[in-house]
């Protein structure tokens, strides 16, 4: 006897959905992260795109008295300055988008076409910048670090008096350790190795560990190379004598500071073009604001063997 067909007795889900709305989201993108460098850092706005850092000459030359109840000579000084100081030159990040007018013109909604393309645009370019600061060849803080204050890892992994160490070459009001992800965890594992688990600290509405009460930063920007990493300590800003962030003030088409678009026009295939720019640098104002830690191993792991 042939099977039984059963009989539909009521709409079904696939033809119903062709009446139904489906809720959208924004275009996602994996590579965007929160880039909480930038956040850290204090910009300072630059003229004309140079920003010359003086320092003095010797500043061991500079005499003072603490003067007794006597007459005696008070010593002449003065502070003398370098003749050649560093000037740091704005580089820029820039792209051009390009949209087909007939996608801005029928597909806007519920989602602007032009304006989601220039986010995540935008979205890049800043995921770029924060690379920029950490390796740029001319001023990324891994090329920054000044005689002195680079250390190496005691055993490879990144143990509590490594840390500690880098904290004595940056005493001065020491702001936060910048390092991988990975890092962090390579850290934590030596943490709960000694049983000293690192507490943790609230910024921006997310929760970092922290080592001496200095937060451990997250970036995906600090580089791996066979395994090892680096770990960095900062002191920031300009009043501390520590590491500034540079920026172009009153662009044309600003967007945030030193960010913006500008529209470059239609050409003859209907397609309009944007212009979009961010201009940025980074200086470390003396030495001792900046110190790193090398041959970070990160894949070393211990046993732990449990009473049965």
């Amino acid at each position: 006897m042939a099977e039984e067909i059963k009989k539909q007795t009521a709409l079904g889900d696939a033809a119903a959905r062709q009446l139904a709305i489906a809720t959208r989201t924004v275009p996602q993108m994996i590579t965007i992260t929160p880039r909480w460098l930038t956040h850290l850092l204090n910009w300072i706005p630059v003229e004309s795109g140079v920003y010359r850092l003086n320092k003095v000459k010797d500043a061991s030359q500079v005499e003072v008295d603490c003067s007794a109840r006597d007459e005696r000579e008070l010593p002449q000084t003065y502070v003398d300055y370098i003749e050649n100081p560093r000037e740091y030159n704005l580089s820029a990040v820039n792209t051009v988008l390009d949209v087909h007018t007939r996608v801005s013109d029928l597909y806007s909604k519920p989602y602007n076409q032009i304006s989601e393309q220039l986010r995540l645009i935008i979205e890049t370019i800043k995921e770029r910048q924060e690379s920029e600061l950490i390796n740029n060849k001319e001023y990324g803080l891994l090329h920054s670090v000044g005689h002195g204050q680079r250390i190496k890892t005691r055993t490879g992994p990144p143990t509590p008096d490594d840390l500690d160490e880098l904290i004595s070459k940056v005493w001065k009001e020491p702001g936060f350790f910048l390092l991988h992800p990975t890092a962090i965890a390579a850290f934590g594992r030596e943490c709960t190795r000694r049983g000293v688990p690192p507490p943790t600290v609230s910024l921006f509405g997310a929760q970092f560990l922290t080592w001496r009460g200095l937060p451990l930063i997250p970036s995906d920007k600090v580089p791996i190379e066979k395994g090892k990493s680096k770990i960095l300590l900062l002191r920031t800003g300009e009043s501390r004598q520590g590491v500034v962030g540079l920026y172009q003030p009153g662009l044309p088409g600003e967007q945030s500071p030193g960010l913006s678009v500008r529209f470059m026009g239609i050409n003859h295939q209907a397609i309009a073009s944007y212009l979009v720019s961010l201009y940025c640098s980074l200086a470390v104002l003396v030495d001792d604001a900046l110190a790193v830690l090398d041959d970070v191993v990160l894949d070393h792991y211990h046993e732990y063997k449990y009473p049965s």
